[in-house]
């Protein structure tokens, strides 16, 4: 395996992902590939030097997220052995919406690290487009409301850059990456503390910069809340008639964010509340992966 190519680094870097992070993801998928030595079958069947062209293909309808990181994916599997690397032709870009058959990008290089880096890049491609896809599904519900969907940190280890880089190809907004880029007050915080008033002060104090989000399970909650000085409150679990209350009550003093066990079918009622976000854990940790696959369309043999 080799480094990542500069013009992958820089594609990766230009859409806001970690080309070192991505580079992780990337090793350890194709280490899991290659744990026992190398890939037997291609070895076995394609002659040395041999070069080809595939196709990238959607199987099923959808929104594609992960078109660099699948560049990236044959970049890193390309031997210095191999000669020239993989080489990419894109036809649509992330965050379009494809039908079935569409071909989405062609790629073309050293077939055997074609076929051995195969599994991983439609693994990482599929998923993030499973992930795009229903994004956009929950945006398109709630069109028209002025409510926003957004992630949560229900993500695969060590796959959240990647899944919420895919939400936002979706028409989604992020909600915090880690523990420590904002504050989220939950009830067990706010147990823990005393109260949602003694929370939300401890956590002012520590990190007066930090945004901070506090959890509510009550109306009351919410009242105390704004009290204090909270700018942006999650109403947990809250009936649709609950949270119209909530945005009655704030009146603007605050952002409200929808979240617990929220439904599609259910999402324009909860956006026509007025809330400004539903929060959606299923966006990562229960999107379909988009059916895509690899067509090899041509070989060669490279003249020595």
């Amino acid at each position: 395996m080799t480094e990542l190519p500069r013009t992958i680094y820089a594609q990766l870097d230009s859409v806001g992902l970690d080309p070192v992070g991505v580079l992780r993801v990337i090793s350890a998928g194709l280490a899991e590939d290659l744990a026992d030595g190398p890939d037997v079958t291609t070895a076995a069947t394609i002659p040395p030097g041999t070069l080809g062209t595939a196709d990238i293909v959607a199987r099923r309808p959808g929104v594609i997220a992960g078109l660099n990181v699948a560049d990236a994916v044959f970049g890193l599997a390309t031997k210095p052995s191999d000669g020239d690397p993989v080489s990419s032709q894109h036809f649509i870009a992330d965050g379009d919406e494809v039908g079935a058959g569409t071909v989405l990008m062609t790629i073309t290089g050293p077939l055997a690290a074609i076929l051995t880096a195969e599994r991983t890049a439609l693994n990482l491609l599929g998923h993030m487009s499973g992930v795009a896809t229903l994004t956009r599904t929950w945006v398109d519900a709630v069109a028209g409301t002025g409510a926003q969907i957004r992630d949560t940190r229900k993500t695969l280890p060590g796959l959240r850059a990647l899944e919420k880089y895919a939400v936002r190809c979706g028409g989604g907004v992020n909600h915090r990456m880690s523990l420590s880029d904002a504050a989220l007050i939950k009830d067990n915080h706010v147990g823990a503390a005393g109260s949602v008033t003694a929370a939300f002060d401890a956590v002012g104090k520590m990190a007066p910069d930090l945004p901070v989000e506090v959890e509510c399970d009550t109306l009351e909650q919410v009242d105390e809340a704004v009290a204090a000085g909270a700018g942006l409150i999650l109403l947990d679990n809250f009936s649709v008639a609950c949270m119209a209350e909530a945005v009655r009550r704030t009146a603007g003093l605050a952002r409200l964010e929808a979240s617990g066990g929220l439904q599609l079918e259910d999402a324009a009622a909860v956006a026509a509340t007025g809330v400004d976000y539903l929060a959606v854990g299923a966006l990562t940790h229960s999107a379909p992966v988009l059916d895509i696959g690899l067509d090899l369309v041509g070989t060669k043999t490279e003249r020595s």
